[in-house]
């Protein structure tokens, strides 16, 4: 059983990249699939999508990389199930002076850390992206 869902599903798309994979798939949950959306809107993935092949549902995800390289270079757990982490919009993270985004989940749902500044919202830092 996994304790932490979404840890796990940075792992694998960080273990994917590492080995040069183009397609992953993962059990499918709806809070991952809205931080796999803002990746792909993000321009971090080509695409994210959700696929019902045999019994349960999976999320398919296909990298994307750059001169052979991940697009992704760094992708980090914030927030944990023993250490949750939480931030006013004055307080929200900056990744890369703003090259990188943070994942906020706020009352108003998932969004980047710069949406989130923009909304005026805080909330709980889920990762960070570059």
């Amino acid at each position: 059983m996994i304790t932490d869902p979404i840890s796990d599903m940075l792992a694998r798309i960080r273990n994917a990249q590492a080995v040069k994979k183009t397609e992953l798939s993962l059990p499918y949950s709806q809070v991952k699939f809205h931080i796999a959306k803002i990746l792909e809107t993000e321009g971090y993935i080509e695409k994210a999508e959700q696929v019902t092949e045999g019994k349960f549902p999976q999320l398919r995800l296909v990298l994307k990389y750059r001169n052979r390289e991940p697009r992704i270079r760094m992708i980090k757990r914030i927030s944990k199930p023993g250490r949750r982490v939480y931030s006013k919009f004055e307080d929200l993270p900056r990744v890369l002076s703003d090259i990188g985004i943070a994942i906020i989940s706020t009352p108003n749902g998932l969004m980047t850390n710069k949406e989130a500044r923009v909304r005026r919202l805080g909330g709980e830092v889920i990762c960070e992206i570059s």
